[in-house]
C-alpha cells in the first residue's frame, strides 16, 4: 500500500476502534495510539521526502498512486505529495496529537466527541494528499461537516448559532467551489480530474475569468477572506479547545492551500485578471482582523480575530505572486497553525480553571499558574513576531517577498499590511499585562492549580515546534521553495 494512504487508513481504523471501545480508558488508548502513529508517520514521510530530493528526485509530486474510481467522470483516487503537502501533513499530525491531550478531560460524551474529531482529521489528511480534484473536494467536505456537531454539542456560549453560521457559510463556499471544479474539468477537455495533468492543458481564458473567482472564493471563505470571515470568530469562540486548535491550526489552511494549488495553479490567466481585486480584500483582512482584536475583551475572540489577520496574510502573500512571498505564505501557514493551536490550548486550560475568558476579570495569574502563563507569553511573542520564534521568519519572508513587486499598487498594499505588526504587538502586550501580571483581585483564583501532565505535554510539544521553526527555518524553507517553483512559474510565464 502507498505510504500516503496510511494517513487515511489510520484515522479510519481509529474510528473503528473508538466505535468498539467500551470504556473511557479504551477510548483514550485508541486516540493516543492513533495520534502517535500519525505523528510518527508524518515525521518519517518528511525525512523520506527530503532524502529523495537530496538524492536528485525531480518529479513534481512524489509517492504518487492513482486508482480509477468512477470512469464516466474520470474520477480517480489519486495521491501524491510535494514539499507543501508534506509540511501541511506534519502540521496536521502535530495538532491532532496535541489536541488529543488537550481534550483529555473533556466531558460529556467523550467517545462520541473523539469519533467526530477523528472524522474531521480524516478529511484534513485526505485533502492534503489528494491530487484528484473530486477526491480533494470530497475530503474537503468530510473535514467541514463534523464541525457543526463538535461546536453545537460540545461548544460553549452561543454554540448553536455559531455552529449553524459556520456550516451555512462554509457550505455556501463549497457550492461555489463545486461549480468552479466542474468548470475546470470541462474547460480542460473533460478527460481528467488530475491536477498535474490539467496543469499541462490550457483552460480557455474566457472560462478562467469566470471560474477563477468561484474557486478562489470557495476556498477563500475557509481562509477567512474579508468580508466572508464573520463565521470564524463566532466559530472559534464557541468551539471546544481541541476543535479550536484543529480548526484554526489546520482547517483554515485548507483555504490557502486550495487557493494556491487549485485556483492559481490551474487558472493563471484568471489570477492575472482577478488577482488585484482579491489582493485588496486580503489587505483589508490583515488590517481589519488586527484592529478588531484590539477592542475584544474575550480571550478566544482576540485570538479568533488575530487568526483572521494572520490567515489574511497567507492569501495576501500568495497573490503577490513572487517566489519569496509564496514561500513566506506556506511558512505563515505553518507558523500560524502552530502558534494559534498553542494559544487556543492555553486559553482552554485557563478557562477550565477560572471559568471566564473575560480579560477584565483576570489578573496576576503568573504567580498562580506559572507554567500556563509562561506558555501564554511565548505564544504571544510568537504572534507579534519576536525573532527566534516562528512568527518572525514567516512574516519577514512574506513582507520581503511582497515588496519585490516594483509597481506602486503592490508596494502600497505591502506597506498597509505591515501596519498589522504594530497593531498585533499592541493587543498581545495589553492582554499579557492585563491577565498575567499585577495583583490577583479575585480571591477564588488564588485557589487555582497549574497545568497537569497531559496539558504540559501538549503545550511543550507546541512550544518546541514554534521555537524549532523560528530557530531553524532553512530546512522547512528548502522543502517548500522547490515545490513553490512550478506553481509560480505557471503564474509568471
Amino acid at each position: 500500500m502507498n505510504i500516503l494512504s496510511f494517513f487515511v487508513l489510520i484515522p479510519l481504523l481509529m474510528l473503528l476502534g473508538l466505535w468498539l471501545a467500551k470504556s473511557l480508558n479504551q477510548v483514550k488508548g485508541v486516540m493516543v495510539t492513533g495520534a502517535s502513529l500519525l505523528l510518527l508517520l508524518a515525521v518519517y514521510l518528511t525525512v523520506d521526502y527530503i532524502s529523495l530530493r537530496n538524492a536528485g528526485e525531480t518529479a513534481e509530486m512524489l509517492f504518487t498512486q492513482s486508482v480509477e474510481w468512477y470512469a464516466p467522470l474520470h474520477i480517480c483516487y489519486s495521491v501524491g505529495v510535494d514539499g507543501i503537502s508534506v509540511v501541511m501533513l506534519l502540521l496536521s499530525a502535530i495538532i491532532v496529537f496535541t489536541g488529543t491531550f488537550a481534550s483529555w478531560k473533556l466531558q460529556p460524551l467523550t467517545k462520541e466527541y473523539f469519533l467526530w474529531f477523528t472524522l474531521l482529521s480524516t478529511g484534513v489528511f485526505g485533502f492534503f494528499i489528494s491530487t484528484d480534484l473530486f477526491t480533494m473536494f470530497m475530503f474537503y467536505e468530510v473535514a467541514l461537516i463534523p464541525m457543526y456537531l463538535l461546536i453545537g454539542v460540545w461548544g460553549s456560549g452561543r454554540k448553536e448559532y455559531a455552529a449553524m453560521k459556520l456550516t451555512l457559510m462554509l457550505m455556501g463556499g463549497s457550492a461555489f467551489l463545486l461549480i468552479g471544479i466542474l468548470g475546470i474539468f470541462y474547460g480542460a477537455g473533460g478527460e481528467t480530474m488530475n491536477l498535474l495533468e490539467i496543469a499541462k492543458l490550457h483552460i480557455p481564458s474566457s472560462m478562467q475569468y469566470i471560474f477563477f473567482p468561484l474557486v478562489f472564493l470557495g476556498f477563500g471563505v475557509l481562509g477567512a477572506l474579508f468580508p466572508f470571515h464573520t463565521w470564524s470568530p463566532d466559530g472559534h469562540a464557541s468551539a471546544p479547545t481541541a476543535v479550536s486548535m484543529l480548526h484554526a491550526g489546520v482547517l483554515m489552511k485548507l483555504g490557502g492551500y486550495g487557493c494556491f494549488r487549485v485556483a492559481m495553479y490551474l487558472m493563471p490567466e484568471g489570477t492575472a485578471v482577478w488577482g488585484d481585486f482579491f489582493l485588496v480584500l486580503t489587505t483589508i483582512s490583515v488590517v481589519y482582523g488586527a484592529f478588531s482584536a484590539i477592542v475584544q475583551t474575550d480571550l478566544k475572540y482576540i485570538n479568533a480575530y488575530s487568526s483572521v489577520s494572520h490567515c489574511g496574510l497567507v492569501l495576501f502573500a500568495l497573490l503577490m505572486m513572487t517566489r519569496v512571498s509564496a514561500t513566506g505564505a506556506i511558512l505563515q501557514m505553518l507558523s500560524h497553525g502552530l502558534m494559534t493551536a498553542l494559544f487556543f490550548a492555553l486559553i482552554g486550560m485557563i478557562y477550565g480553571r477560572t471559568h471566564t475568558r473575560d480579560i477584565r476579570q483576570m489578573s496576576g495569574l503568573m504567580k498562580i499558574m506559572p507554567f500556563l502563563s509562561v506558555g501564554y507569553v511565548i505564544a504571544g511573542l510568537a504572534n507579534l513576531g519576536l525573532p527566534g520564534l516562528s512568527g518572525f521568519i514567516a512574516e519577514m519572508t512574506v513582507f520581503v517577498g511582497s515588496f519585490q513587486n516594483a509597481d506602486l499598487f503592490h508596494r502600497v498594499c505591502t506597506i498597509i499590511a505591515t501596519t498589522s505588526i504594530v497593531i498585533t504587538a499592541v493587543y498581545i502586550l495589553r492582554v499579557v499585562g492585563k491577565i498575567l501580571y499585577g495583583t490577583c483581585k479575585n480571591p477564588e483564583h488564588l485557589k487555582l492549580t497549574d497545568a497537569t501532565w497531559d496539558e504540559r505535554l501538549a503545550v511543550i510539544c507546541l512550544i518546541v515546534a514554534v521555537a524549532g521553526l523560528g530557530l531553524a527555518p532553512y530546512w522547512v524553507s528548502n522543502v517548500i521553495s522547490g515545490s513553490v517553483e512550478p506553481i509560480i512559474s505557471q503564474l509568471i510565464r
